[in-house]
């Protein structure tokens, strides 16, 4: 693959490839290769101002698989909606829960071709449970629950996932109140797994707005207090919001703090 990857023509007539897309970075720093040059230079422009963006990218993606064996393996949760997937990569959140109870529901939610075509061939499921995807944007939380429902049973709990995702929402106050309309068609016993990239090192926003600069869809760092406060009203469980790699860390790992933080949290009724 030298380009990236080559979706169908009706999929590729939705893909804008003379911009870089956060997805499609992400997966670059990751090591991946479903990229195109766009995004490349992009990313390397961003890691140069900011060399750390690459461990937080990793360290996210660990954040995911053990937030996600802690959900479905400690707390017994086998429904997921993992909203703003992005394209898969290694130990996806379907992955990670089905090797722990092959009958976990999985429902992945993103409105970029690329990521959904990608999600159509990968997405694999186990026979005894259910993976899909929906085409939708977080912005339309209505439309993404009545589609999830088909699939998700609301009336039992739900691990909500926005990994990443809700910096794409650029006004503090619509993010927060998308955040909630979520979390209101969750039954209690259901819990919100969140994290979001902070503004806490200045080479870091130096970075940021030189990519939101490039007309590219932008992405707000935010303080963490103000992640913390996407899980007001909620019960925030051990260790609260953190940087993620110290977010109950694997034994024996070397746990560097990075500027992304989030944290699981608790619907009790």
């Amino acid at each position: 693959m030298t380009d990236g990857p080559i979706p169908d023509s009706e999929a590729w007539s939705k893909i804008d490839t003379t911009v870089p897309h956060s997805a499609r970075i992400w997966n670059y720093w990751m090591g991946g290769k479903d990229n195109y040059e766009v995004d490349r230079i992009a990313g390397d422009a961003y890691r140069e101002t900011a060399p750390n963006i690459e461990t937080m990218a990793r360290a996210s993606r660990q954040y995911l698989i053990r937030t996600v064996t802690f959900v479905a393996g400690e707390l017994g949760v086998r429904q997921f909606l993992d909203i703003g997937t992005g394209l898969p990569t290694y130990d996806n959140t379907h992955q990670v829960a089905q090797r722990i109870a092959p009958e976990s529901r999985i429902v992945y939610v993103d409105n970029d071709p690329l990521v959904l075509r990608h999600a159509q061939a990968l997405l694999t499921s186990t026979p005894e449970g259910v993976t899909d995807y929906i085409d939708a944007d977080l912005r339309d939380p209505e439309r993404i629950l009545e589609r999830a429902g088909k699939i998700l049973d609301f009336d039992k709990p739900v691990a909500l996932m926005l990994m990443g995702i809700l910096g794409h929402i650029q006004d503090y106050e619509e993010a927060k109140s998308i955040a909630r309309r979520l979390q209101e068609a969750l039954c209690p016993g259901s819990y919100f797994v969140h994290y979001d990239s902070t503004d806490t090192d200045a080479a870091l926003q130096e970075a940021q707005q030189g990519y939101d600069d490039t007309g590219a869809v932008p992405y707000v760092l935010r303080s963490p207090e103000q992640v913390a406060a996407f899980h007001e009203g909620l019960e925030l469980l051990e260790p609260g919001i953190v940087s993620c790699p110290l977010w109950r860390p694997e034994p024996g790992a070397a746990a560097e703090p990075t500027d992304v933080y989030g944290g699981v949290a608790l619907k009790r009724g």
